[in-house]
């Protein structure tokens, strides 16, 4: 074990959205960082796969075994690199609505009231869109909450196929509006993440340290049990201790329970920062479907996300529930996590030659059908010996089945417009869920709140049992929304940020 003789103010262990974020919030300080990131910078010709070859393979699944509820095993799709998972997202970031910060009846249950409010996070939503260069247009969406100024970048022009559907969407009463998109404006690299808008921007400092290839394997407390006094560090086989005053995980939803869970000892002996009994429970995954519309002419299989629909967010005539949010995939033949659920794809991608499987992606639109999960005491990350388990019942399977064939309904009153252009008639739309090994969109597992005895971290994302201690991905989730919850991780690590720099 070799002991580093630095002592460093801040520690942050995880490159992601909370991590990278919260990394740039804070190099300016000149406080002195140490970062931690498990992976290693990721190559450009493997952020930007665009052939085939992403049916045919398990593109970025981690190199380690998980274990679904019936205890089978899975290689969890989930990115250890600098950027953490931003690196294979969509790079679509949207506001969470002002509702989704209240309580909220659905058909299944309650949505819980967060202790903070729309209002609270808005200005830091705003410094948000402002670093992840986010382009996007306002007043198209019902649904938007209110913003202080507008997007800093236009929205990005929807390809002509999508173009039409949108027309043809729009015809109907419903309000379809263009995506919000994190974008570098760079050839080569198009694609908005933490890397690029936080890791970068950070090295540029001589106060801020960054390791890679440096798994985090325990936090160890002082005798009382009431800080962490170094973090044990596996960097190429060799074992590390480092120390600072403040330690922030940044690891996911998941990996920061784990890390938390495994981390137990006397004064904590159900895991750190865990006498709530609440590290790892209400695990939140929202219902996501992958569905393929057929066209008659192809596209060139390689185009952003650009458009969502917001109009049966809340619910509809006689089912007065939320029921989600819908989008577009982009491209098919550059939609990492779609692949992993193409309903018609998957299939072929195992019979029929690259040229066949190209031609059918390039015929097809998909679409992201997305529900909100409830919080669920039972859904939890739990650590059996050395093994990780996921332990989780979907719920809100209705409200979310509803909005499936809410959409499918308006997609065939589209083809009826578009008939004699891009699109014919369909009678089936191969669709399927994504299933447990994609890690997208987790949330909870360490929810904040102003109670110790039923939440973990307090409202600025400290561990309520130990003093030095926060947590700034999406673990702090009370409940999971139906928009993609990047943009609101992003948006807390900038406020959680703003407390550290008065704290240090």
């Amino acid at each position: 074990m070799i002991i580093d003789e630095q002592k460093y103010d801040v520690i942050i262990i995880g490159t992601g959205a909370g991590g990278g974020t919260l990394a740039y919030k804070l190099a300016s300080t000149g406080r002195k960082i140490l970062i931690l990131e498990r992976g290693n910078f990721m190559p450009l010709e493997e952020q930007n796969i665009s052939h085939v070859d992403l049916f045919k393979k398990d593109r970025y699944h981690a190199p380690e075994k998980w274990y679904d509820p019936s205890g089978e095993p899975f290689s969890p799709q989930t990115n250890y690199a600098v950027g953490g998972n931003t690196k294979i997202y969509g790079a679509a970031l949207l506001r969470m609505r002002e509702k989704d910060f209240e309580t909220v009846q659905h058909q299944e249950g309650i949505s819980p009231e967060w202790c903070l409010q729309y209002q609270d996070f808005e200005p830091y939503y705003t410094e948000a869109e402002q670093l992840y260069k986010v382009h996007g247009k306002s007043g198209q969406d019902p649904t938007d909450p209110p913003r202080s100024i507008d997007y800093p970048y236009p929205a990005v022009n929807h390809e002509p196929p999508i173009q039409e559907i949108v027309d043809a969407i729009a015809s109907q009463g419903l309000h379809p509006a263009t995506l919000p998109l994190s974008l570098t404006r760079q050839e080569d690299d198009p694609t908005g993440d933490a890397e690029v808008f936080g890791i970068s921007l950070v090295l540029e400092f001589s106060n801020v340290t960054l390791k890679t290839n440096a798994k985090v394997i325990g936090l160890h407390t002082n005798a009382s049990g009431n800080r962490v006094k170094s973090v044990e560090t596996e960097i190429n086989g060799q074992k590390y201790l480092f120390s600072a005053d403040i330690i922030v995980l940044a690891c996911g939803a998941i990996n920061s329970a784990v890390l938390l869970l495994g981390s137990a000892n006397e004064k904590h002996p159900n895991g750190l920062a865990n006498s709530s009994d609440q590290v790892g429970r209400n695990l939140m995954k929202p219902l996501m479907t992958a569905m393929v519309q057929l066209s008659a002419t192809p596209n060139s299989g390689k185009f952003p996300r650009t458009v969502c629909l917001n109009d049966f967010y809340w619910g509809e005539g006689e089912f007065p529930y939320p029921m989600g949010h819908i989008q577009n995939t982009g491209g098919l033949l550059q939609e990492l996590i779609f692949a992993e659920s193409p309903p018609i794809l998957s299939v072929l991608a195992k019979v029929v030659p690259d040229i066949a499987l190209e031609q059918l992606a390039k015929r097809s639109i998909g679409w992201w059908v997305q529900t909100e999960a409830l919080p669920n005491n039972h859904n939890r990350v739990r650590l059996k010996g050395e093994k990780l388990y996921i332990d989780y019942t979907p719920n809100n399977l209705e409200a979310h089945d509803r909005l499936v064939y809410r959409w499918i309904e308006t997609l065939k009153e589209v083809e009826k417009t578009l008939e004699h252009s891009l699109f014919k008639r369909s009678r089936i739309y191969p669709r399927s869920e994504i299933p447990i090994q994609v890690t997208a969109n987790h949330c909870g597992t360490c929810c904040f709140g102003e109670d110790p005895r039923s939440s973990v971290l307090d409202l600025n994302c400290r561990t309520h049992d130990v003093e030095n201690l926060y947590v700034v991905d999406g673990s702090f989730f009370p409940s999971s929304a139906s928009v993609n919850p990047t943009l609101t991780i992003i948006a807390n690590a900038l406020r959680v940020g703003e407390h550290l720099k008065k704290r240090i």
